[in-house]
């Protein structure tokens, strides 16, 4: 079982270990010399104009929360085709394959009900005019 997660753990070692061998190297090589050109906030090349804590519409916030839990859901089928071959057939898979006469629908059918439930509430939204940006 232990070598089974040998892998993700090796990657998230790795991940942390250059995150930290990142950050200490850059903070090794640099000599700070702060000036107030510097320090001045910068966005895309454009100069800030205005108060940074001004607020947004409501819209932005109901577009970027349905577009998290859009892709939150679409997420989920990764682990569904990855075992998709397994969850249609009613036998052990014999060498990667489903005996003939075992296919069943279940794997389908259940990611089926999955997108038309997500089908249905992007169709909701939509109807209740979320999507719009005015």
């Amino acid at each position: 079982m232990g070598r089974d997660y040998f892998p993700i753990v090796l990657l998230v070692g790795f991940v942390a270990v250059n995150a930290v061998m990142m950050l200490l190297v850059s903070h090794l090589a640099i000599r700070p010399r702060p000036t107030t050109v510097k320090q001045a906030p910068y966005e895309s090349g454009i100069p800030t104009v205005g108060d940074a804590r001004e607020r947004f519409s409501v819209k932005f916030y109901m577009v970027a929360m349905l577009f998290i839990v859009f892709d939150i859901e679409t997420v989920f089928l990764i682990p569904w085709a990855a075992s998709f071959r397994q969850l249609s057939c009613l036998a052990p898979l014999a060498g990667g394959v489903c005996p003939g006469g075992n296919i069943s629908f279940f794997g389908f059918g259940e990611m089926i009900v999955f997108v038309v439930i997500l089908v249905v509430g992007l169709v909701y939204v939509w109807k209740k005019g979320a999507l719009q940006w005015d």
